[in-house]
This record gives C-alpha cells, structure tokens and sequence, in this order.
C-alpha cells in the first residue's frame, strides 16, 4: 500500500465562494483534516498531542489547484510519505474529485515535530519514524 486515504467529504454550497467554486481556504482545511488522520495512521493520535508535552509545526505547504470543485462534488484525499527524518516528515495529500477521479489539488507539506516546553524540534519518538519509513518504502 503506498497512498493511504486520509479524507473523504463532499463540497457543501457554503464552501464555495461568489464564483461557485470551492474557495481556497477549504482546501487548506480539508488538507488539515487529512494531514491529522495521516498522523493517527503512523502513530500520532490525537491523544499523544493531548497526554505529552509534544507537537508537530507546519514549515513549508505548497498547494496546486487543477480542477474546480463545486458544491455536491464528492472528494477524497489520500497521501503518502516522501521523506522520513529524525525531527520532520515531508508528504503530499492529493484531493481527487471521486465521481470522475480527476485530480482537483495536491498540497505537499513538511512538518516538524517539537517539544512544547522548550519549543525546539526533537526527534520523533521510535515508533513513529519506522512505522513512517515503512510507508515510504512501500511507495512505488
């Protein structure tokens, strides 16, 4: 398995602007919400945020828009790792449009993981880095 689905929704009219399409602020949510069940799935719940004294930065996200997404338009967003190091995980989630599998966006984005007390990066914990690298290796 190399892509995991991160995301499943529809466009709902009140994300869309004056044009009719989906404005750019939703997708950077929906990349959002992707980007927290990508975390949960190589082993970053929304617990180990809540119960250690950790957590993870944004530090670069590019995003390209393709194709427009109109309200009703069905989506699903999946991702896959490109780099696993010590302290940052690098990824891109690609937002499809699900009725006709045209690709509507892709959002690659690095993060870091940190230390909240001192507010510095620190390496992953163990667990994480493996179960990350084992994704990337299983992509093709």
């Amino acid at each position: 398995m190399s892509d995991v689905v991160t995301y499943r929704g529809a466009i709902l009219p009140w994300h869309c602007d004056h044009m009719g399409h989906m404005n750019v602020m939703w997708y950077v949510g929906k990349f959002d919400e992707a980007t927290w069940n990508l975390f949960a799935y190589i082993g970053l719940p929304p617990s180990y945020f809540r119960d250690e004294p950790f957590g993870i930065a944004g530090v670069q996200q590019n995003i390209t828009y393709q194709h427009e997404l109109m309200a009703g338009d069905v989506i699903e967003i999946r991702s896959h790792l490109v780099d696993a190091r010590e302290r940052r995980i690098q990824f891109i989630h690609t937002m499809r449009n699900a009725e006709t599998d045209q690709i509507a966006s892709t959002c690659d984005l690095t993060t870091v993981h940190f230390d909240r007390r001192v507010r510095k990066a620190c390496p992953f914990p163990e667990a994480v880095r493996v179960a990350a690298e084992r994704l990337i290796l299983s992509n093709p």
